[in-house]
Parts: structure tokens; C-alpha cells; sequence
């Protein structure tokens, strides 16, 4: 009997044994394609010889030093990597364990950076609706799904959620993509005015929607729109790229494609490609000179903040992901899978829509192709597919709750960077296998 506490306690996954590439191998010696790199993770594969030998070499030194005592090369050269390749006015790395930590971290310092600068008032924040910003408390309550925040909402601190930017159910017969985007972020504006200008200190948004939406990207001008209003109202901008963020999406910043830049961002996931456990929080100079010249302490941490060996992880991975060009290939390799998608699944009469970034890849499942109605929920058709693509070989990143926590389901695609023509014609084939076992 196993005294591990599983995900699901009725049903007790297979054991891991190996990785080899864009390939994982349980102990019966099964083959899975990773077609969602655990969650849009594992960008390098697995078993990558370079990212383990630095692995290795930093515990040859240290493996780990507490940051009130130490600071490590890892992390400053980690840092210097990613403040070299940031948009806009970033400037400082706050190195973490993972998502979760990562937005808990930006939240808590635009708390104090409006503290710090003489404006206590200012503590609401404004998210999306179906977002995901992580399970811990506040990462939790910046969420937008209802389905992960309902069983803790007493504890939850008070946030409030516009329409997110999801074009296929919400843009308007007849209007724009463009003054789409227009008027959904304007609702940001209006809830600014609803709230009181003064009282609000953040807007928290996934340049593209992962986990809850599957793989959403905004309309061109949406985001431009938002930063301005926040630029108008004082407000921080705080962009969550946790998950399509180090190059899922084409660029090694999501937000790059949109052309603005936050003032706090967080990544994790796919900086430390599965490789160790690491997160950062990265925000501009203003901001942690606001910090350095007043309190001149941030108010916050945990034990294991910029683990040696984590950074040296990430380090390497970062290093594969800008000088050794593979980021570079992931917007010429997500345009084929969208395209082999397209053609394999673009008239299903249960494929509603396709939709994504590089290698950020999400379909919508529907009941009808024409009237985008969703499956009941009670038939499990996210569940259903989820075991339909396990047991022919292909991991991937089904969820249900796609329209508004409760209806629709997605299929969610983050393969990793290194796939060829071949694997993307296996993952097409093994989707396509599943969809007829289960629609």
C-alpha cells in the first residue's frame, strides 16, 4: 500500500521510470509522447545531457546556501541572463520554487512597492475571469476559475474579474476583432471607476490564457489598451507568463508579441524545463528602487529562494533556450502543428475551435460544430479524452470548465521544443484516435 497522497485518490497513476527526449516510459516500459510537457513544462525533453551536468557540477560545489546569508553565481548569472533578454524597464530577478510562489511574490511586492511609495489606500486588485494564477491563497484568489476558488472562497482575499479576451464565444456578429479587444479591455477601465482609482493597485492577466481557456491568445490591440489604462490610473501590470512564458509561444517573453512590457512578471515552468524546481518574479527598476530606498526589505520569502542548484538548472536551460537557438524554432514548429491540426481536425464536427501561439496549442471540444454548444458536463468529455490519449500514448493537458468553470471542455498542447515533423504526426494520429473512441 503506497502512503503517498495522490492527485486522485481513486485513481493511482502509473510509476515513472525513465525520459528520453520528447519521450516518458513507465515501469512497464510504455511509451508516452509528452505532448503537454507534464504542464507546459518540460521544454527541453527529458534526459537532456547538458542541463544534467550542470546539475552535477554545482553539487560538486554547493548544493544549497540560504539567501539571508549568501547570494550564489547561479543566480546572478541566471539573473543576468534574463534581465538581458527582458522587455521593457525589467531589471531585478526575485528567484522562487515554482508558479504558485512566483505570483504570490509579484502580488505581495506590488502590496508594498504602493506602500512604499506613499500609497497605502491601493490594495484591490483586477483579474479575468478563467484565469489561473496558482493554488496558494492569493495566487488563488487573483483566479478567475470558479470551479478551483469555490471550496476556499472564505479564506480568499477580495478580487474582482472582468471578461477575459476569448474571441470565439465572446466577439460580436459583425464586430471587429480589433474593437472586440477594444471593449473588452475597456471593462478594465470601468471597474477601476467602480471601484475607486486610488483603491486599486494591480491588473493581473496570461498574455495567453493556459490551464482554464486552453491556449487563448488575445486580439491585436488588447493588451496595448490595458496598458494604457493602467498607465492612466497608476495601476501595476502585472503579467503572468507561468505557463506560455521562456519561449512556448514563440518568443522567449509572451508579452513580446503583443508589444508592451509589465511591471512585474512571472515565469517558472518551462524556466527550469522540469529540471528543478525554480520560479521568478521579475519587475522593474522603479519598483525595487522604491523598496532599496525606503523599507529597504521586502517583506517576504521562503527557505529555499534562489536555490544554487535550481538556478544552475535554469541556467543551462535558459542558455539552450536563447544561444543555442531553440526558442528561435518554436514559432516556425507551432506553426506546423497548428497547421497539421487544422487540416486533421478543422471541419470535426466536435472541434470548435483551434487556437494558440508557437508551441502553445489548445481545441475547443463541442457538441456542435455550428452552434458552438458545449457537451454536458456530466459526460465527463474532458475526463473521457484525458484516459482515450493516455492509453494510446500521448500525454497531453485535457480540462473541463472551458466556458465559465462549469460548461466546455479543451484539449491543451505544449509539446516540447525539440519535436520533429514526425512526433507532431504522431501526436496529430493519437489524437485523432481518441476522438474516435470518445465523440
Amino acid at each position: 500500500m503506497s502512503h503517498v497522497f495522490p492527485r486522485h485518490c481513486r485513481s493511482l497513476p502509473p510509476t515513472i521510470a525513465r525520459g528520453e527526449g520528447v519521450y516518458l516510459y513507465d515501469s512497464t516500459g510504455k511509451q508516452y509522447f509528452d505532448g503537454s510537457g507534464g504542464a507546459a513544462v518540460s521544454c527541453l525533453g527529458h534526459g537532456d545531457p547538458d542541463v544534467t551536468q550542470a546539475i552535477k557540477d554545482q553539487l560538486d560545489k554547493v548544493a544549497f546556501a540560504h539567501t539571508g546569508f549568501f547570494t550564489s553565481d547561479p543566480a546572478e548569472d541566471l539573473a543576468d541572463k534574463l534581465i538581458a533578454h527582458a522587455p521593457g524597464d525589467l531589471d531585478r530577478v526575485y528567484f522562487v520554487s515554482g508558479g504558485s510562489e512566483a505570483m504570490e511574490a509579484a502580488l505581495k511586492l506590488a502590496r508594498q512597492y504602493m506602500i512604499e511609495i506613499g500609497q497605502p489606500n491601493r490594495h484591490r486588485i483586477i483579474a479575468r475571469q478563467q484565469s489561473y494564477h496558482g493554488n496558494t491563497l492569493g495566487a488563488l484568489a487573483t483566479g478567475g476559475n470558479a470551479w478551483r476558488r469555490a471550496p476556499f472562497a472564505p479564506m480568499m482575499i477580495d478580487t474582482t474579474h472582468i471578461s477575459p479576451c476569448y474571441a470565439y464565444r465572446e466577439q460580436s456578429e459583425g464586430e471587429t476583432a480589433f474593437d472586440y479587444g477594444q471593449r473588452v479591455a475597456n471593462e478594465l477601465e470601468a471597474e477601476i471607476t467602480r471601484l475607486g482609482p486610488d483603491s486599486v493597485m494591480a491588473f493581473v492577466a496570461e498574455p495567453v490564457v493556459g490551464a482554464t481557456l486552453g491556449a487563448v491568445p488575445p486580439v491585436e490591440g488588447y493588451f496595448k489598451r490595458i496598458r494604457e489604462i493602467c498607465d492612466q490610473h497608476g495601476i501595476l501590470l502585472i503579467l503572468d507568463e507561468v505557463m506560455c512564458g521562456m519561449g512556448r509561444t514563440g518568443t522567449l517573453f509572451a508579452c513580446e508579441q503583443d508589444g508592451i512590457a509589465p511591471d512585474i512578471l512571472a515565469v517558472a515552468k518551462g524556466l527550469g524545463a522540469g529540471y528543478q524546481p525554480i520560479g521568478a518574479t521579475l519587475c522593474t527598476a522603479a519598483i525595487y528602487d522604491a523598496i532599496a530606498q525606503g523599507s529597504g526589505f521586502f517583506q517576504h520569502g521562503h527557505t529555499y529562494l534562489a536555490h544554487p542548484t535550481a538556478c544552475a538548472a535554469s541556467s543551462a536551460v535558459l542558455k539552450k533556450l536563447t544561444d543555442g537557438g531553440i526558442a528561435a524554432d518554436v514559432s516556425g514548429k507551432g506553426d506546423k502543428l497548428h497547421a497539421a491540426l487544422v487540416s486533421a481536425f478543422g471541419q470535426h464536427p466536435n472541434i470548435g475551435d483551434i487556437r494558440g501561439r508557437g508551441l502553445f496549442q489548445g481545441l475547443e471540444i463541442v457538441e456542435d460544430r455550428e452552434t458552438k454548444a458545449a457537451f454536458d458536463p456530466a459526460l465527463g468529455i474532458h475526463k473521457k479524452l484525458k484516459a482515450a490519449t493516455f492509453e494510446a500514448g500521448l500525454i497531453c493537458y485535457p480540462m473541463g470548465g472551458t466556458i465559465d468553470g462549469q460548461r466546455g471542455d479543451h484539449i491543451l498542447l505544449a509539446p516540447p521544443f525539440i519535436l520533429s515533423d514526425a512526433h507532431i504526426d504522431e501526436v496529430v494520429g493519437k489524437l485523432d484516435q481518441a476522438f474516435k473512441s470518445v465523440l
